[in-house]
């Protein structure tokens, strides 16, 4: 067995669509409803409407967010599309000049020029469209849109963060339910933030700092304006 078989390796740019979809809305969901119970429970709300609130908050997001999600990889989707489109139109119209862009990128990158004319043209005998798209667009199976996975993923991670503060509207006593909310609620973020990293290879720390951190701030300032229209009203 060659050396090759020997040492298989994981990379972990594959997961970056459904990731960066799931942390987002796992954040979000967190974030958005245990800001929103903190507000209204700030404002001197019953029991009764904070479960209201923080309910219609966890639907309304994880729709907002299914169908943010979709429209947004959907228009990248789109550009997608259209460059190779457009790249397809040029290849049919200048191969010799396509083949050329090619070869520059390949010299550019450190492939003597020889090498990288060889190169440029056996690429593009096998698939000259790929060949464009990985090495001039950018474009790889790994990091192409989807946006159904990407819909779905942040509406299901939206969700599962939303009800871990809502839940806690239900177990926890009205009078110490700011302070339960906010400090439970920094405490799934930061274990998010480690899980996020853990999974996408990233530095544990700093990726749960950055996510408590803007968490918190989120919080404090949606108590803030709770408590001030609470007074005002």
């Amino acid at each position: 067995m060659s050396r090759l078989h020997n040492h298989p390796e994981r990379h972990l740019v594959s997961r970056i669509g459904w990731l960066r979809a799931a942390v987002l809305g796992a954040n979000d969901g967190i974030v958005s409803t245990a800001s929103l119970i903190i507000g209204v429970a700030a404002a001197s709300g019953g029991r009764s409407e904070i479960m209201v609130a923080g309910a219609a908050g966890l639907v309304a997001g994880a729709m907002s967010m299914a169908a943010g999600e979709y429209v947004s990889v959907s228009s990248q989707a789109d550009t997608e599309e259209a460059d190779l489109a457009r790249e397809k139109a040029e290849l049919e119209a200048s191969p010799e000049a396509e083949h050329a862009e090619l070869t520059g990128i390949y010299i550019a990158r450190g492939v003597n020029q020889d090498t990288a004319k060889d190169v440029a043209a056996q690429l593009m005998a096998k698939d000259a469209l790929a060949a464009h798209a990985h090495d001039e667009l950018a474009i790889t199976g790994h990091t192409e849109a989807k946006p159904i996975q990407a819909a779905i993923t942040s509406a299901v991670t939206f969700t599962a963060g939303a009800a871990l503060p809502l839940l806690l509207v239900v177990v926890s006593p009205i009078a110490n339910l700011v302070p339960i909310v906010a400090i439970a609620s920094l405490v799934f973020l930061a274990l998010l933030g480690a899980v996020g990293a853990k999974a996408g290879g990233a530095a544990i720390g700093r990726a749960t700092w950055r996510v408590s951190f803007w968490g918190a701030l989120a919080m404090a300032i949606t108590a803030g304006i709770g408590a001030i229209v609470g007074t005002a009203v």
